[in-house]
């Protein structure tokens, strides 16, 4: 590959991918099977579209599977929300480059909840922390966070270097956080502990051992405890004793470290009432209310369809839902839609909030000073665009949105 035997695109690919591997101290690539990028305007700018334009021009083509992340513009809304008609010009340029590349534009920041789940130690190469800290920590797999040239590196080369969480020593749980004293009953509540633990314990390496738990967390409680641990804490993975592949024990999740001799933290009901009330309310009303990043799945649809049946969203105030292609598709013809929408909700098809084109524009066209939201991830991500955030249970979200007013 390097030598150009497999024309310009790979070679271009490999070698990427080689010092890649150097700066990070790899001893050598091993093949991966299913890739995931970011690919989108609003993140790539015009130099990151002419790099895909060029690669497609040389003719790149994935030799794996692989999948994009969320878009920044849902086309059927950008113009009512006032997105630029020259960046959405560029997303579609985005779109059809990546489709000539052999990549499925997908849209999704859940593709381990609707496409594709790898299993235990299958390598893969998946961009946004997300869908990175599931697959390691929920299947087993194994992927580090690859930023979007390394993605689509991997699925030209069918490689990836092997530094990082594809290596035994990075997968061994650091320490140990006890959840018996948390009912954690709200998606929510995960992504609060998330906050916790992350904000706490801030690197790439650390690997939390939950225990203690009362019950099996569901898919979705998961997402948001890894969305919001990756989010506050940069971490790629966890380990959740009895429900993770490789943490069938705490011994197991340890890797044969002494369990006297490690961490231990607790997380309590009141430590997460803690974060609810550490928001501040602002200045302004409850004119936005925002159930996004992560995208929801098919169940978080039905759950919203039931607490907005027969309300209406508030005079003045902005309710926003994304999700899948595939999800909202589904949730159409099983009548999950027609409630949101009878509300008012908007719904948004294959994008995340926080990276809509434009988005800081149109805060200030809406006057939004607070965003509410039960994603802790979103909650913390989108600071940049000068948002006051306030993390809120899934109910709470929706009485908000319903009476404007905000407690």
């Amino acid at each position: 590959m390097l030598a150009g035997a497999e024309g310009e695109a790979v070679q271009r690919a490999v070698a990427y991918q080689i010092e890649v591997g150097r700066f990070f101290g790899a001893e050598r690539l091993v093949p991966v099977t299913n890739a995931h990028m970011m690919g989108d305007i609003e993140v790539l700018g015009d130099t990151g579209l002419a790099f895909l334009q060029e690669m497609q021009a040389l003719g790149a083509r994935a030799r794996i599977p692989i999948t994009t992340n969320a878009r920044c513009i849902d086309f059927a809304w950008a113009n009512k929300l006032g997105q630029d008609p020259g960046e959405c010009a560029k997303e579609k340029q985005v779109i059809g480059a990546l489709q000539g590349m052999n990549v499925l534009t997908t849209d999704t920041c859940i593709n381990y909840q609707t496409l594709y789940q790898p299993h235990l130690g299958e390598r893969v190469a998946w961009g946004d922390t997300g869908t990175c800290i599931y697959a390691n920590g929920v299947f087993g797999a194994r992927t580090n966070f690859e930023s979007g040239p390394a993605a689509l590196a991997s699925a030209i080369t069918g490689r990836t270097p092997a530094y990082g969480f594809h290596l035994d020593e990075h997968r061994r749980g650091s320490f140990v956080v006890d959840l018996s004293g948390a009912t954690l009953a709200d998606l929510a509540d995960w992504g609060a502990v998330g906050k916790l633990v992350g904000e706490s314990h801030q690197s790439y390496y650390a690997v939390p051992v939950f225990t203690g738990f009362r019950r099996t967390p569901l898919a979705d409680e998961l997402k948001q405890l890894g969305c919001a641990l990756a989010s506050y804490g940069s971490m790629g993975m966890f380990h959740m004793v009895g429900v993770t592949p490789e943490a069938r024990t705490l011994e197991d999740a340890l890797c044969g470290s002494v369990a006297t001799a490690v961490e231990r933290v607790a997380v309590d009901d009141a430590a997460i009432d803690t974060v609810y009330r550490g928001y501040s309310l602002g200045a302004g009303d409850a004119r936005l209310v925002v159930f996004s990043g992560p995208q929801l799945s098919l169940f978080e649809m039905k759950q919203l369809s039931l607490l907005f049946a027969g309300r209406t969203v508030a005079r003045g105030t902005s309710c926003f839902v994304t999700a899948s292609n595939g999800v909202i598709s589904a949730s159409r013809k099983l009548g999950y839609l027609a409630p949101l929408e009878a509300a008012g909700v908007i719904v948004l098809e294959g994008v995340c909030f926080y990276i809509l084109q434009n988005l800081s524009v149109m805060r200030e066209k809406n006057g939004w000073q607070n965003m509410v939201s039960n994603s802790a991830k979103i909650v913390n991500i989108i600071g940049a665009h000068r948002f006051n955030t306030i993390l809120r249970r899934s109910a709470d979200c929706v009485e908000i949105a319903c009476t404007g007013r905000l407690t």
